[in-house]
């Protein structure tokens, strides 16, 4: 893929996972928001902000403080720019019987403590920032 060219790869979970961290520490995203398992590659590219992220099976994980469950595809990817990622792909949270993707993150700044999920649709749902911190 032309996208992972000139990018920084990481392999394997321990190497993966920090630089997952390290990137949403850098955007000002909350460090919970990938609640990642058995991480394969992890990549980013800086001069687009193109992120991607392979892990041996899906993971869901239910965010308690937001009531939400959500699920992680093992392809994950995205563009990270502050306080935002978009053209999500690989991210669902379930509504009701449905999991529609979610399509957009968007953290307040100024910081007001509300972080955004968009999806495909067009529906956004605002959470408190802290029910994505990590170990929630």
């Amino acid at each position: 893929m032309a996208e992972k060219e000139g990018g920084i790869v990481k392999k394997g979970h321990e190497e993966g996972i920090e630089l997952a961290l390290s990137l949403l520490q850098e955007f000002g995203l909350p460090l919970g928001l990938l609640p990642l398992a058995d991480v394969v590659e992890v990549g980013f590219v800086r001069s687009t902000g193109y992120m991607w992220i392979v892990q041996k099976k899906e993971v869901e994980h239910s965010f308690k403080l937001a009531s939400k469950l959500v699920s992680y595809d093992t392809e994950i990817n995205g563009y990270v720019e502050k306080h935002r990622i978009k053209k999500l792909k690989g991210v669902k949270a379930k509504e009701l019987l449905l999991w529609p993707p979610v399509s957009e993150i968007t953290v307040d700044d100024p910081p007001t403590g509300k972080i955004h999920f968009k999806s495909f649709a067009g529906v956004t749902k605002t959470f408190p920032v802290e029910a994505f911190a990590a170990g929630q």
